[in-house]
């Protein structure tokens, strides 16, 4: 195996210890390491993201769900639109995008350097969530109420998000469960990693009706994240995930930045 793959692989695993440290985050790093590491063009490695952080979340949803922390009426009631969203931005929105965008000088702005670029901005919003110190909620007695109409038009808007840059968008739906469901902190982190496979995996079916899928590199690239997910829960016993996440926050900023750079400048 070349030197590159490795380190790709164990970019994998770095995405599940993060995922298992501190919740959330690691999926973050799906594309630029499927990208940068492994070679992979940006249009299939959204697709292949939706997949490896579908059924990364898939696992901690299973593991919350088991410790009763999911509120599966309210992932039901955002998952609908976002699912909905993702399936039809990568079934038709993606493929409709054109190679080539518009030209400034020598630059090509093209549909792989928007990809990226627009990847880019959605992880400085990620950092910034994750560096931001944030309160925990308290917990409610109060009968939950929804506000549905915010609830679907933010279920909608993170599909399509979801859909053109592969990423979870756990940084956008948290803070959504918690001021429109109401739910508390710890609720609204374990019941967004089920909202995040529904919608990731579903939006993934519409990749696998336009393309050819490597399902063996997928299946492995993917097992080698959930492996990474049980490593970093087991180190969850030795390692704050409070004090980790803001220093990964800081880490995904330089990344975004690099990212931008990458595309534009250095291109």
């Amino acid at each position: 195996m070349e030197l590159v793959s490795l380190f790709g692989y164990l970019g994998a695993l770095v995405i599940g210890i993060v995922l298992g440290l501190i919740g959330g985050g690691g999926s973050i790093l799906t594309v630029p390491i499927l990208v940068y590491l492994l070679g992979i063009n940006p249009v299939a490695a959204t697709a292949y993201s939706l997949f490896i952080v579908g059924s990364t979340a898939l696992v901690g949803a299973i593991r919350n769900s088991i410790k009763k922390l999911v509120d599966f009426k309210t992932a039901i009631v955002f998952a609908l639109p976002a699912f909905v969203a993702v399936y039809l931005t990568r079934k038709f929105l993606v493929p409709a995008i054109p190679d080539y965008l518009f030209s400034i000088g020598s630059f090509e702005f093209t549909k792989n350097v928007a990809i990226m670029i627009f990847f880019a901005i959605i992880m400085l919003l990620a950092s910034v969530s994750m560096i931001r110190k944030r309160t925990e909620e308290a917990e409610s007695n109060e009968a939950q109420k929804f506000n549905y109409p915010l609830i679907l038009i933010e279920g909608f808007v993170v599909g399509i998000l979801t859909g053109l840059v592969g990423a979870g968008g756990g940084f956008l739906i948290i803070p959504a469960l918690v001021l429109l469901a109401k739910l508390p902190m710890k609720k609204a982190v374990a019941t967004s990693l089920l909202i995040i496979a529904i919608k990731s995996l579903i939006g993934f079916i519409g990749d696998v009706e336009n393309s050819t899928i490597d399902w063996v590199f997928l299946l492995t690239f993917t097992l080698t994240s959930i492996v990474g997910i049980f490593i970093g829960i087991g180190l969850n016993k030795f390692i704050d995930g409070k004090k980790l996440k803001k220093a990964f926050g800081w880490f995904v900023l330089i990344m975004a930045i690099y990212i931008i750079l990458k595309e534009t400048i250095w291109s």
